[in-house]
């Protein structure tokens, strides 16, 4: 796809120019954005877009409507979602019979379908647009600002909304030092995990010796749970792009990477696409906006290993090498990809430059806290009621993230933990929900930001068995290099395992805490080394869930198989004989329209009958 025919940008009064016009040839448009986020994408919103875009074409000549595809939005929970301009009219969870209702009423009349809209779930009242509805309105949107507005697959819609001005300031108007310096006031860390300075990054690889220096995009989002650069590299792949390009001016770099999952067609897609139109508008490749600076950018794509996650073991993958880690004695911003200084930094922490360079460094350091500046996107999923992608300032507090933009636990079920930072983070409970998200006051409850994925638990989830899992996903991911890691893991979701059969012995506890002192103090990479903190901070928190599977052979939540039992509540049971008939071992006795009963030692507690019986009668105990 082409830049439709859009001439070459020579300067900074070429961008203000063509902003202009793009802006004046759309005035008294009107347009259906259609979202084609993943999300959205699942529940057929692809389809909706091809009747908008039907319904356009038969409209009279008169009116000019146009039918747009656009990223996440964020409401994930009630997608598809569909915005009519103008007015900004946000409708939830719309299905193919509605778009013609949708069309006629406010498209053509700008009469409002009331139906679609949001409804509050106490007051029951409607709200028609994004910033009165209680998810949106907590929010601070830098990253994700246009997510939702613009049409990924074209470039005119990113310059129409200010894009590339930024890079025509850095380019045109600031010397690298100056970028630098804007970069570090504004307090940026990685958001990849590891939080660190990202100033201080970009000035040891500007600073480190060597003819070639590279820029590197870490697309591999691999966390369960966490969709937060596939959304942004759907939604708004222009402004990875533009953030990569003040980088590679500010460190004195000529080339650059994305490296984004295999499991990421669309955001594959929709990359490629911007770097077409990128190139044919002479904002990147050769001689920059006329100012004799290259830069060009190539897409690879990773084999779906999670330890390619971690800089080294990237760069190796993009050597055409096995996607393993190497020892940090050499830091990469000297020695990176082929030899030479390489600056990584995560899709997020690329989305963040144009926003600091456009309003300044002092701007993005006055939002969140001293230490952890600006905003945070974040996956929210689990047993939620607002499962979707959000972005928060630095220090909001759980308790705001889960309850107010989240809309709490699901069903009206008791909060246990959350987990945040993806497998090498850890769960927080309950009591400590007043705790302020950022860098540092996750640290301290013994998990981390991570590259921003949030799972929420309520009464019914096992702890030992939230351990177990994640442990599960780091062995099969663990690249094996090291023997701290290969060996240490499987060992300890060996007596996971146990203690969740009801095999636990009472020296578990303090052989996981000897074995996760050992793969955080000997790990090759920081997968070994945070590989402890799901065990570690679910023992520290939740002891006594794992002192009643180990002493007592009982799962308090009732998840583990074998450590309760199913029981039919004579009350509630009604005798329809479905709990009988579906049973795979015929352990349930009862005639019909007779309370039933389970032969305990019989039954293998497979669930098929608490899954079956239609009158909730059938509890676990």
């Amino acid at each position: 796809m082409s830049a439709r025919g859009l001439k070459t940008i020579t300067g900074e009064k070429d961008l203000t120019r063509l902003r202009r016009d793009i802006l004046k040839s759309r005035e008294g448009m009107k347009t259906v954005r259609v979202c084609i986020g993943t999300g959205c994408t699942a529940k057929g919103s692809p389809r909706l877009l091809e009747l908008f875009r039907e319904a356009a074409a038969q409209t009279n000549g008169n009116v000019h409507v146009e039918g747009k595809c656009v990223g996440c939005h964020g409401l994930c929970e009630q997608g598809p979602i569909v915005v009519v301009d103008p007015g900004d009219i946000i409708y939830l969870g719309v299905e193919e019979p509605d778009v013609e209702e949708i069309y006629r009423e406010t498209v053509l009349a700008g009469r409002l379908v009331t139906r679609l809209l949001y409804e509050d779930p106490e007051s029951k009242k409607r709200s028609e647009k994004e910033h009165d509805i209680p998810f949106y309105r907590a929010q601070k949107r830098i990253v994700l600002r246009d997510n939702g507005k613009l049409d990924p697959t074209r470039i005119e819609d990113y310059i129409a909304e200010g894009g590339y001005t930024s890079l025509a300031k850095a380019l045109l108007s600031m010397k690298p030092e100056e970028v630098l310096k804007e970069i570090e006031t504004s307090g940026l860390r990685g958001r990849g995990g590891g939080g660190f300075p990202t100033a201080r990054k970009w000035c040891s690889c500007r600073e480190a010796e060597g003819d070639r220096k590279y820029v590197i995009c870490n697309g591999d989002e691999g966390d369960p749970g966490a969709f937060m650069d596939r959304s942004l590299m759907e939604g708004n792949p222009h402004s990875v792009l533009e953030g990569m390009i003040i980088g590679a001016y500010t460190i004195g770099a000529d080339r650059g990477y994305i490296y984004v999952r295999n499991e990421y067609p669309l955001a594959v897609e929709h990359l490629k696409i911007a770097i077409d139109q990128a190139k044919e508008m002479g904002l990147l490749g050769g001689d920059i906006l006329g100012t004799g600076f290259s830069f060009d950018i190539k897409i690879t794509r990773g084999g779906g290993a999670f330890v390619c996650g971690e800089s080294t073991a990237l760069m190796a993958s993009l050597e055409g090498k096995t996607g393993e880690p190497r020892a940090k004695y050499v830091h990469t911003v000297e020695s990176g990809l082929n030899g030479a200084p390489t600056t990584l930094n995560n899709v997020e922490t690329w989305a963040n430059v144009p926003a600091i360079i456009r309003e300044g460094g002092k701007a993005f350091a006055a939002i969140g806290t001293k230490g952890s500046t600006g905003t945070k996107v974040f996956s929210l999923v689990g047993k939620v009621e607002n499962t979707g992608l959000v972005e928060v300032p630095m220090g909001m507090t759980l308790k705001e993230i889960i309850y107010t933009i989240g809309g709490g636990v699901k069903g009206g079920k008791e909060f246990k933990a959350v987990q945040t930072g993806g497998p090498s983070g850890g769960c927080i409970p309950k009591e400590k929900l007043d705790v302020q998200v950022d860098f540092d006051e996750l640290a301290k409850l013994g998990s981390m930001m991570g590259s921003g994925g949030m799972i929420v638990m309520d009464e019914d989830t096992c702890m030992v068995g939230v351990a177990k899992y994640f442990l599960t996903f780091l062995k099969e991911e663990s690249c094996g290099k090291c023997t701290p890691c290969r060996e240490g893991v499987a060992q300890m979701l060996h007596i996971l395992e146990r203690i969740t059969k009801g095999e636990g012995g009472k020296g578990d506890l303090d052989l996981l805490e000897w074995l996760s002192e050992i793969l955080i103090g000997t790990s090759l990479c920081a997968l070994g080394k945070t590989a402890a903190n799901p065990v570690l901070s679910t023992i520290r928190y939740f002891r006594k869930e794992y002192e009643e599977h180990i002493n007592n052979k009982r799962c308090p939540a009732k998840e583990c198989k074998g450590l309760f039992i199913y029981q039919i509540v004579p009350d509630t049971c009604t005798g329809c004989t479905l709990c009988a008939k579906n049973c795979p071992v015929d352990c349930i006795a009862g005639e019909r329209k007779e309370v039933h009963v389970i032969d305990q030692e019989a039954c293998t507690k497979c669930g098929t009958c608490f899954e079956k019986c239609p009158f909730g009668a059938i509890v676990k105990v």
